[in-house]
């Protein structure tokens, strides 16, 4: 079976690369090692070709042509070279069962579940496997940084996905849980895109069709998430932040309310945030808008590709709500003040009205929600 794959959180180390490097050689097995910057990633190759010189090194990442990329990847996978040098574009490619180890450069710039994902590409043979996150010498690492690479340490052992997710989520804290964006340097995969992945990854493992079922992203100013002092066992939060991934109409929402307030008392600000962020994505779902994105002081709400405003829907709605843009693929709302998921409700409930079709719909209950839809 698969032994848990051995994982090292240390300061950048040539001699510590070149050790892991040529461990894996000898057993003649094959490397990955992990540069997420495209601009200096051909200098990292060969850096590395100097430090084991018999190595051969590939390299691949995103702004390669397609043709050029796959030629690397069947190469690679073929053991045509012993290293491969690339993005983060392993994280969901070509399984290379012979790759034991990997060294993951600057890994204080990636995301928890980034991480744990890129570290689930070793260890899928009987072989012991390697993971080696680096960050850069005399670097300050930022209070995330750290806390995130213990996390890594601290979940070793297989089968802790949902841990790191959920610890993921406790160190963001702010931004949007339920949004498929993230802030900053964090370019994890969010948690509800997180448990997707690994509903798919069950319903492949029982040979089912696998269904593509994730509500449109909406990134808003708002903290969403279930904090600790109102749900203090992680079992349950895990369990809740499961059930919200899940629910996919407006109904629902009420009902996992009702459930919270009975075990738990009045839900906090965050909590009911997470909620109306739900219910906004259920509704963009249901009446054809594609995501709905914070850009500095405005929110942008966009439509899907099949739906569009008519020229006088564009007009009558521009005399209506005058310092708002409306074109007929989108609006771009300007933030007032901290209301933002008031707004954003408000316009959904008037789009619902305008985009064609929309409205054949049952329309939805009013926010907050009190009757059953």
């Amino acid at each position: 079976g698969r032994s848990p794959v051995l994982t090292y959180v240390r300061e950048y180390d040539d001699n510590m690369v070149r050790d892991a490097i040529l461990r894996e050689l000898e057993r003649d097995g094959q490397i990955y090692f992990v540069h997420n910057k495209i601009e200096s990633i051909y200098h990292v190759a060969a850096h590395l070709k100097r430090l084991a010189p018999d190595a051969r090194v590939l390299v691949g990442h995103g702004q390669m042509s397609e043709d050029d990329l796959e030629q690397v990847m069947v190469d690679f996978y073929h053991h045509e070279a012993d290293i491969l040098v690339c993005t983060t574009i392993i994280e969901n490619g070509l399984d290379v069962p012979n790759v034991n180890t990997i060294l993951i450069d600057n890994s204080d710039h990636m995301g928890l579940s980034q991480l744990y994902q890129l570290r689930g590409r070793v260890g899928r043979s009987n072989r012991q496997a390697y993971a080696y996150l680096f960050y850069r010498r005399n670097k300050q690492l930022t209070e995330v940084a750290e806390r995130r690479l213990s996390a890594m340490r601290e979940f070793s052992a297989l089968g802790s996905g949902y841990k790191v997710a959920m610890r993921d989520l406790e160190i963001r804290g702010a931004g949007n849980l339920l949004g498929a964006a993230q802030h900053g340097a964090m370019i994890s995969v969010g948690f509800d895109l997180y448990c997707q992945l690994l509903a798919q990854a069950v319903q492949e493992l029982r040979g089912e069709e696998v269904t593509e079922d994730i509500l449109p992203p909406v990134d808003l100013p708002v903290t969403a998430h279930i904090p600790e002092e109102y749900i203090p066992g992680e079992p349950e939060r895990i369990y809740f932040y499961k059930r919200m991934s899940a629910v996919r109409a407006v109904k629902d929402v009420e009902a996992l309310q009702e459930e919270l307030e009975d075990r738990f008392g009045d839900p906090p600000r965050p909590v009911w945030d997470a909620l109306a962020i739900l219910r906004i994505r259920i509704r963009c779902s249901e009446i054809g808008i594609a995501s709905i994105r914070t850009e500095g002081a405005n929110v942008n709400i966009r439509f899907q590709p099949s739906v569009r405003l008519t020229q006088n829907a564009v007009k009558l709605l521009t005399v209506a709500f005058k310092n708002h843009r409306f074109t007929p693929d989108g609006v771009v709302i300007p933030l007032r003040g901290p209301k933002a998921l008031g707004q954003v409700e408000e316009m959904i409930a008037v789009l619902e009205r305008a985009i064609p079709g929309a409205s054949r719909k049952p329309p939805a209950a009013p926010v907050p929600v009190g009757a059953t839809r």
